[in-house]
């Protein structure tokens, strides 16, 4: 990209900074924003958009027809998701903390929902896959869903845990955990798979198809004050909050 005075641009990786009015930011980790994409939409979908794709298209190939678990699919990268698996045929299964987070979640793609706090989501998991579990298992929620996951996937499965909203995973036995269904364990970073310019282009250049094609939508739900971001967090942090904040 050949950046000109006056262009909007977005990112997605450190230096961190964004809590600011005005920063100075490396070109070479920076990308303009299409003239559709408003600032407010922008801010609500580029890290979530880029996540999702990489890993549903790099840290593992969602495949029309299979079946996946998601957990917060109610959430901003949750919502993100669903379209995303929707427009793929790939029929993601979404957990979400309340019932009204089910409609939400369906609306946006899910193509099965389950409410963690009233149902016993490996039973739900099982009885949805004959019993086989899930071949993948995308987990940003971290220690309270680490057991979950696992036993959930079926043999030979995989466990991306890409982020801990509810805390850090637990302290594990590898062998314990792993090696009965032996399962794969990855903890991906987009700081890591957008590591270089091409990355970078190729990632923020599908998420912004995705939109421009009406795949995506964003989901902003929120916008705080700069001088609210602490309050932000707390919600956030609550899990009781759906789609995006800004």
């Amino acid at each position: 990209d050949i950046f000109s005075i006056g262009d909007r641009v977005g990112y997605s990786a450190p230096p961190l900074g964004a809590y600011s009015e005005i920063r100075d930011y490396p070109a070479e980790k920076a990308f303009k924003i299409p003239d559709e994409i408003n600032d407010d939409e922008a801010a609500s979908v580029i890290l979530k958009g880029m996540t999702v794709e990489y890993l549903f298209n790099r840290t593992y190939k969602i495949q029309a027809g299979e079946k996946v678990l998601f957990h917060a699919a109610a959430g901003g990268v949750g919502l993100i998701a669903s379209q995303w698996a929707r427009a793929m045929g790939c029929h993601l299964i979404g957990t979400v903390g309340s019932d009204k987070k089910i409609d939400l979640a369906k609306k946006n793609g899910c193509k099965h929902v389950v409410n963690y706090k009233k149902e016993n989501v490996v039973k739900k998991i099982m009885d949805i896959t004959s019993g086989r579990g899930v071949p993948i298992v995308y987990d940003g929620v971290g220690k309270d869903t680490f057991n979950i996951s696992i036993d959930c996937l079926s043999k030979r499965g995989m466990f991306v845990s890409f982020g801990n909203s509810s805390g850090m995973t637990p302290t594990t036995d590898l062998f314990k955990s792993f090696a009965p269904k032996n399962l794969f364990f990855t903890r991906p970073s987009l700081m890591v798979y957008n590591s270089t310019r091409k990355e970078l282009s190729d990632s923020s250049g599908l998420l912004f198809q995705m939109i421009a094609e009406k795949k995506i939508k964003t989901n902003l739900s929120k916008i705080y004050k700069l001088k609210d971001v602490a309050v932000a967090h707390k919600d956030l942090e609550s899990r009781k909050t759906f789609g995006s904040l800004i």
